[in-house]
């Protein structure tokens, strides 16, 4: 299953925002075992005026002026999903402490912030909760006076692995002309990814790339695309369209707290 930080690809964003600096990498996927929610929470009773699953962590903090644990909700009908998990074991080994260790939630198709980590306890409520993480953080907003719309599931994206040799600081990427093979990966919290799409033109037109077997339902799926360089500088790009015709957009939209940009990956190569 594919876990990604809702803040991946933050530093993208200008004006920049005052967050953790993520490029591109606060994304994986791994394999992970546990046992089902739905059933424990069945076995534990639930009540007729049940609204929302408190999930709360043991990690604390001071976050808005006051200590408070990292705790997020989800509404009832998500959390009896098939899919969702308490977790005690990643890629068939016992979680590490930086992954939640002796238990986590694992939300399928979700950004990372709602596998809440090191769980502390699980509480069914019966109206909204209202808790510091949930409210106030993980908001879409454009001004600070705004409620946003929140951040839940993963928006379709697609990364490949820059061919050639880096130069630093500029990010430009120097290659030989001739075949380059362009690989990576692409997963939607919305969907299967259907489609993947290259551009060698900084996205002016499109070709189709070459989908590899999708592993699981929840899990990234690789892609390999062809590419004939030629002489002299050129913009690589990629998107990702999904089962439900979600496709990532050409350019980030800004926002606060630089969440959920999926924007279309470009990559600078020169040629020579």
């Amino acid at each position: 299953m594919t876990l990604e930080c809702a803040g991946n690809g933050r530093v993208m964003l200008e004006p920049h925002v005052k967050s953790q600096p993520w490029l591109l990498e606060a994304v994986g996927t791994a394999e992970w075992t546990g046992t089902p929610l739905a059933p424990l929470l069945d076995e534990a009773g639930l009540e007729d005026d049940a609204l929302e699953v408190v999930f709360t962590g043991l990690d604390r903090g001071i976050e808005g002026g006051s200590e408070q644990f990292f705790e997020r909700s989800l509404p009832l009908e998500e959390a009896m999903r098939d899919e969702m998990l308490l977790a005690y074991a990643i890629n068939g080994q016992p979680l590490p402490p930086q992954h939640g260790f002796p238990l986590r939630l694992i939300v399928p198709g979700w950004y990372g912030m709602t596998h809440v980590k090191w769980l502390r306890s699980i509480s069914v409520v019966g109206e909204p909760f209202r808790g510091y993480q949930q409210a106030k953080s993980y908001h879409v907003r454009f001004t600070e006076d705004e409620q946003g719309r929140p951040a839940q599931r993963m928006l379709p994206r697609s990364l490949m692995v820059p061919p050639g040799i880096p130069e630093f600081p500029d990010r430009i990427r120097h290659a030989r002309p001739g075949p380059h093979f362009l690989e990576g990966r692409a997963w939607s919290g919305f969907g299967p990814v259907e489609r993947v799409e290259v551009s060698v033109h900084g996205g002016t037109t499109w070709e189709d790339a070459e989908l590899g077997e999708p592993v699981s339902p929840y899990a990234w799926r690789g892609w390999i695309f062809e590419w004939q360089a030629e002489s002299g500088e050129h913009e690589l790009c990629c998107r990702a369209t999904d089962a439900g015709g979600n496709t990532q957009p050409s350019a980030p939209e800004w926002n606060l707290g630089g969440y959920c940009n999926n924007a279309v990956q470009r990559v600078g190569v020169v040629v020579a």
